[in-house]
């Protein structure tokens, strides 16, 4: 099994930035794609960020250029900068990675979610 655990959510101005971390752990061989998803309140999980093995990213449109998506391969980490944050920020936000396990199986894998919240 593989665990996901992010860290860093919390409550900021409008304007502000925070910075999320996202920890995998457990039977790993390799991790392939990490990415950054949210859900607002009333709404669908929408794709924040995405970066490949081989450091390639990939932004939503309404991110692009105050979002930083990167990672770490040793520590199996992967990482969002927030900065110029806007109240429709404000969403529960979720880590996922694609995981190839020692025995080839391939699976995706969540993180139970932090929750950035932006003020006006």
């Amino acid at each position: 099994q593989v665990q996901l655990v992010e860290s860093g959510g919390g409550l900021v101005q409008a304007g502000g930035s925070l910075r999320l971390s996202c920890a995998a752990s457990g039977s790993i061989f390799m991790l392939n794609a990490m990415g950054w998803y949210r859900q607002a309140p009333g709404k669908q999980r929408e794709l924040v960020a995405t970066i490949s093995s081989d450091g390639t990213t990939n932004y939503a449109d309404s991110v692009k250029g105050r979002f930083t998506i990167s990672r770490d391969q040793l520590k199996n980490a992967v990482y969002l900068q927030m900065s110029s944050l806007k109240p429709e920020d404000t969403a529960v936000y979720y880590c996922n990675a694609e995981v190839v396990h020692i025995n080839s199986y391939i699976r995706e894998y969540w993180g139970k979610g932090t929750l950035v919240t932006v003020s006006s």
